[in-house]
């Protein structure tokens, strides 16, 4: 019997498209919000002005916590119930706070949206495992990362756009529309890529003995630590972003720009890191872009302290630009190395690796966040401070492998 076209799956065009919508659904939900954090406080009544940065940090911990679960499920139940379910809760979500009049009640919704946001973040990895092996993989994940990096430079000028004419919960309709479109477009599209007699029972126990043994090697270990550190310092600046724009350098409606152009350096990063691995390798590239984070950090707070803790907008930028260039060069190489003992253990070790980092990350983020006084003090000093700690957990790596 022949296969019809919906059997066969979509083009490879279609396949990169589609994976790369639904992939970057996560980024639009953080970074469409920054601009809408003042009014949600405002019309919530939120007191302190640092609470409402729990908007973002909320919806990491549920990425944390749905990591774990979904990469598991979708090896028992097929990649499709996965995504089915992930999005479920996700639109929940999205609806929840869409319509809460409590605070409380906005971080639930939000943490829902996380934890259904996890399933594709966790499961597409796995399907595009399942389609596409070696270099064509690799294509895929590059035409992927490429939409993915545009997502920050645009995300919260649409968000602006949106708060602008239709208010704060219209932004969380917009969610919800696009869920629902590229959820539609993969079910009708898309084939199930794991045949049921490769799938395998859903087992807590062995989630929890696969953590066990990640953390047992070092070098997993190590890089899992090293990630999460040097995530937390990202989560304090997405969590303080608005803060520091809009309202230390009172740049309002234009907060967006030099949000975007920050997210640009992240991403010519990612792109001259397929050159630099060739030439230096991922561990030299890791070492040395935390020695200039470090760097670059400690200089930058002894001018902020001259300052009163408030540098010129151009130097703020230029140090960001260039700090966050060093962080995009570490993103690949760290998740790689980390990755790289666990071949016999690809598919729930990257879920595991993903969940411990990002839980490492969710409190050190929100400690910066929460430390914010006016000025960009607290975020030099956690930057400076996590970059460190990374270079001795690298240093302690090194050690074993010598």
């Amino acid at each position: 019997m022949s296969l019809n076209k919906n059997q066969l799956g979509p083009s490879y065009l279609e396949f990169v498209v589609l994976v790369s919508m639904m992939m970057s659904l996560m980024a639009l939900s953080i970074d469409a919000m920054l601009p809408a954090l003042p009014q949600i406080g405002s019309d919530l009544n939120v007191q302190n002005a640092n609470d409402r940065q729990m908007v973002v940090s909320t919806i990491f911990l549920g990425v944390a916590v749905g990591q774990f679960f979904f990469g598991p499920l979708s090896d028992k139940t097929g990649r499709k119930p996965a995504i089915y379910f992930g999005y479920s809760l996700y639109i929940f979500g999205a609806l929840f706070s869409a319509f809460a009049f409590s605070f409380p009640t906005m971080l639930f919704g939000r943490l829902l949206q996380g934890t259904g946001i996890s399933a594709p973040r966790a499961v597409l990895l796995a399907l595009v495992r399942d389609r596409y092996k070696g270099r064509s993989m690799a294509r895929v994940m590059s035409f992927v990362s490429t939409v993915l990096l545009l997502i920050p430079m645009i995300a919260p000028t649409l968000g602006q756009a949106i708060l602008l004419h239709a208010g704060w919960r219209s932004i969380f309709f917009s969610f919800v529309l696009m869920a629902l479109v590229t959820l539609i477009w993969f079910a009708l599209r898309m084939p199930e890529t794991l045949s049921p007699e490769k799938r395998t029972p859903f087992s807590l126990k062995r989630i929890i003995n696969t953590t066990f043994e990640i953390i047992k090697i070092r070098p997993v270990f190590g890089y899992t630590v090293s990630i999460g550190l040097i995530s937390g310092a990202f989560l304090g600046y997405l969590n303080s972003a608005q803060q520091i724009f809009q309202e230390g350098y009172a740049l309002g409606e234009r907060f967006p720009l030099y949000f975007a152009l920050i997210s640009l350096s992240i991403g010519i990063a990612s792109f001259s890191n397929a050159h630099l691995v060739l030439r230096f390798g991922m561990r030299f590239l890791v070492r040395w872009s935390l020695i200039i984070i470090l760097g670059l950090s400690t200089v930058t707070l002894g001018i902020a302290l001259k300052t009163s803790g408030q540098l010129p907008l151009w130097l703020l930028t230029i140090y960001l630009m260039s700090t966050f260039f060093s962080v995009g060069i570490l993103f690949g190489n760290q998740n790689s190395l980390a990755m790289e003992p666990l071949g016999h253990l690809a598919g729930i070790g990257a879920a595991v690796v993903g969940s411990l980092s990002t839980l490492i990350s969710i409190p050190l983020g929100t400690l910066i966040g929460q430390s914010y006084n006016g000025t960009v003090v607290p975020l030099i000093i956690g930057l400076a401070v996590l970059s460190g700690l990374s270079i001795t957990v690298v240093h302690w790596i090194k050690i074993e492998r010598e």
